[in-house]
């Protein structure tokens, strides 16, 4: 198999394509937007500076142009959502069983999940009265008595 310089650039491309969608922040992603450039240089016959100054200015073109573009339109931001037990906080639970601190004992149902629950003012809480989740401890949830 005879290879060319760019069949070179496509492949590293390509490699730099599949890196990127391992990582984040659209960086690898840059320097494969340069190799195209090169490699499309290099099929048209051109030389090596002429490859490597639109592989530069491909991926600087890349890194300033694109980019900004894709971190702030195909990046969404993590702290939005709440996800897994930190999604918890602020709803509302029924006690399964008394919440006592005192005895280090308590749960809570929340969304139909069952947790161990400790009460926020070290007050007792009993079997079927509501409380709501006030922050997440490792797996245990921090709750205040709801008295409606």
């Amino acid at each position: 198999m005879d290879l060319d310089i760019w069949h070179i650039w496509i492949i590293v491309a390509i490699i730099l394509l599949i890196v990127e969608i391992f990582t984040v922040g659209f960086l690898t992603a840059t320097f494969a937007i340069g190799c195209f450039l090169a490699g499309i240089m290099s099929f048209m016959g051109f030389g090596i500076k002429i490859q490597l100054l639109f592989f530069s200015v491909g991926t600087l073109i890349g890194f300033f142009g694109v980019r900004p573009f894709m971190l702030r339109f195909a990046h969404k931001k993590s702290d939005r959502i709440k996800t897994n037990a930190d999604a918890l906080v602020g709803k509302i639970g029924y006690v399964s069983e008394t919440i006592d601190n005192t005895k280090n004992q308590g749960r809570i149902m929340v969304e139909g999940d069952d947790w161990r629950a400790e009460s926020d003012k070290e007050e007792i809480i009993q079997t079927g009265n509501k409380v709501e989740v006030l922050k997440v401890n490792s797996t245990i949830l921090i709750v205040s008595h709801l008295k409606y």
